[in-house]
């Protein structure tokens, strides 16, 4: 479903009730919620909204699994570590249980980060047959989402839930949930706005599958709900904006 909004603003405030609403009903039928982050420049303002009232107030923090998309190899104390801006844009904001808190441990080996990710995940759906109960993503002007990069070989992965792979546009290697985990959600949720993301949003949403070029198109979830929030900047490309909500 396609919601498209004013700016940047308003798309972060809907967003912000949409997910808390989410995890109010959510919460009514289980004992918890296991939501998957994503780092960027795109969800600050959402995350720092989350971190105050009403939603603060409204959001039961102790029963909140967290978990990340993707992770750059770097330490948490670089700037560039998304667990390390999702904790000074939210989780040191609120009262959630360390235990229930999953960085992708970038103290390892790229590789053994993965395997040790992939191992958590596992503990925490056994069966294989689904995920998470949401995960959010942003998409790059480049069409990516999560690590998984035009070219790169973590869109070709069909088995690991988790992967690892050395990124030579950017000297490092990247650590990143797979499609196929992803696909397993009961909700996926991407967060984009701006112009420069509005030739890549046309070619996803609306172009041929060339998921080489545009990896976002892997994102097709197999039985929950698939959900864009963007803002009029970035939908000025399609061609039918008529698949949602609107404002």
């Amino acid at each position: 479903m396609l919601h498209i909004y004013k700016d940047a603003n308003e798309v972060s405030h809907q967003l912000a009730e949409w997910i808390t609403s989410l995890i109010e009903r959510t919460l009514q039928n289980q004992d918890g919620f296991t939501w998957v982050l994503t780092g960027g420049n795109s969800p600050k303002q959402l995350y720092e909204l989350l971190s105050t009232s009403p939603y603060r107030e409204r959001i039961q923090w102790e029963k909140l699994h967290f978990f990340w998309g993707d992770e750059r190899a770097v330490p948490f104390e670089d700037s560039r570590n998304n667990a390390r801006m999702t904790f000074e844009a939210l989780l040191n904001k609120v009262p959630v249980k360390k235990e229930q808190v999953h960085i992708m441990q970038t103290d390892l080996a790229a590789d053994a980060a993965a395997f040790a990710y992939e191992k958590i995940l596992h503990t925490y759906f056994p069966s294989g047959n689904q995920t998470f109960d949401l995960v959010l993503n942003g998409m790059g002007d480049d069409a990516h989402t999560l690590s998984l990069f035009p070219g790169s070989p973590a869109i070709k992965e069909q088995e690991a839930w988790v992967t690892s792979f050395w990124l030579e546009a950017q000297d490092m290697y990247r650590i990143t949930l797979t499609a196929p985990v992803v696909n397993l959600a009961k909700s996926v949720v991407f967060l984009t706005f701006g112009a420069n993301k509005a030739n890549a949003l046309q070619h996803v949403l609306e172009g041929p599958e060339n998921i080489e070029l545009y990896p976002s198109q892997l994102i097709q979830p197999q039985s929950g709900e698939l959900h864009w929030f963007v803002d009029e900047a970035a939908a000025g490309g399609l061609k039918d904006k008529t698949s949602g909500n609107q404002s």
